[in-house]
């Protein structure tokens, strides 16, 4: 699979209801950067319940 945003390996291909996204290592950190920053993974954390430990 190729990453969606360019044209290199997919290293990741997260899948939700039948639709799967390449992401290349480049434009997966670049994604998860833009979720950490708008708060979309606390909102997530906080949706599914998910602690951290200590």
């Amino acid at each position: 699979m190729r990453c969606h945003y360019c044209d290199r390996e997919a290293s990741f291909a997260p899948e939700l209801n039948g639709v799967e996204v390449g992401l290349c290592d480049q434009h997966f950190r670049e994604q998860f950067e833009y979720l950490a920053e708008n708060d979309a993974l606390a909102y997530l954390r906080h949706k599914f319940d998910i602690d951290r430990p200590d």
